[in-house]
Parts: structure tokens; C-alpha cells; sequence
């Protein structure tokens, strides 16, 4: 890494770390987990939180195939800009549909932007029970629908570049196991 002597930055190779699973799969807690100790050691880090971007930048889209298609869309052109500057961005978003996770990675790709794709693949019987925002409550009880992976799809990643069972094992366990994928690759 070389020092830039007007900034004082380091200059290191960004990357778009995508972490796409149910909803309270742990996508998250895992990647604050992982910024903080990113940011420990000097890196530019950012979170586009999904919750946080549905607020700010999707706002008004609704929960159709093609409204999640253009909030994923709209996601990974901003995680492609953050990254192709030096920023390590974690994206823990639900992106159910495996298309729409593939057109990011190829605008990556086209791009020559480091992308990386990680499946939280936590079992629905265990989202519902840490149901941080309540929604499969609401759905059991009829309050609302489309809930992902119980009356809506989501589509698991076949080949995920990682795919981390936040269900048996800690935060901080799943958060190493990301980090030395990043270390293995060069990103760090």
C-alpha cells in the first residue's frame, strides 16, 4: 500500500462485497461486524444497509419481481461507483432473485471492479424466530405478503463465492471467515 502525502490515505483496492440471504438471515450484523475491523486496520469502508437504501434511494418502489429488480439494480451501480474508488462496500440486501444478483456482477465485471458474493444461508425456521423487524410475525398473522422465502421467492446463489451458516457459529466467526475470503483474494 503507498500513502498518498497530501491525503494521508492508503491507497487499496476496493471491492463490492455482496451478502444476500432471508430476511434476519444475519447479513447485517455480519458486515458491521466486518466494517468495524476494516476500518480498524485503515480501510475506506461503507454499508449500503438495504433498509437504509429502500428509505433513501429506492423510496416509493414497491415490493413487485421488477421493483426488487430495480432496487438491486440501483444498489449495485452505487456499490460499483464506492468500490472502483478504493471502498470496500458491504451490501447486506435480501436480492432474492438471482438475475438481478448476476446483472451486478457482471456491471462489475465489466467495470474490472472486485466483486464478491456471499450467502448468508440461514434457515427460514431460524429467521422467523430472531425476526429482528417482526415481519414474519406479521405475515403469520396476515398483516402482510411477498414475504421473502416464505410466500415469496428467494432464489439461493448455486455458487456463491462464500456461503456462511450464521446459525452455527458467532458474528465474529462469520465475519473471520469473510475476512480471510477478502485476504485470500487480494482485497485487503
Amino acid at each position: 500500500m503507498t500513502t498518498d502525502e497530501n491525503s494521508g490515505e492508503k491507497h487499496v483496492t476496493g471491492a463490492t462485497v455482496w451478502l444476500t440471504g432471508l430476511p434476519s438471515a444475519g447479513k447485517t450484523t455480519i458486515a458491521y461486524e466486518l466494517a468495524g475491523r476494516l476500518r480498524d486496520e485503515g480501510h475506506r469502508v461503507e454499508v449500503l444497509d438495504g433498509d437504509e437504501i429502500r428509505e433513501f434511494l429506492s423510496a416509493g418502489l414497491g415490493f413487485s419481481r421488477e421493483a426488487r429488480h430495480t432496487n438491486v439494480q440501483r444498489i449495485g451501480f452505487v456499490a460499483e461507483l464506492l468500490a472502483s474508488n478504493g471502498v470496500k462496500v458491504l451490501v447486506p440486501v435480501i436480492a432474492p432473485y438471482a438475475d438481478s444478483r448476476e446483472a451486478v456482477r457482471k456491471r462489475h465485471g465489466a467495470e474490472g471492479t472486485a466483486y464478491v458474493e456471499v450467502h448468508v444461508a440461514t434457515p427460514v425456521e431460524v429467521c422467523s424466530v430472531r425476526d429482528v423487524k417482526g415481519l414474519y410475525a406479521k405475515q403469520a398473522a396476515g398483516e402482510i405478503s411477498g414475504l421473502t422465502g416464505v410466500d415469496d421467492p428467494y432464489e439461493e446463489p448455486e455458487t456463491p463465492d462464500l456461503r456462511i451458516e450464521s446459525h452455527t457459529q458467532t458474528v465474529q466467526e462469520s465475519a473471520a471467515s469473510l475476512y480471510a475470503l477478502l485476504s485470500e483474494r487480494g482485497l485487503l
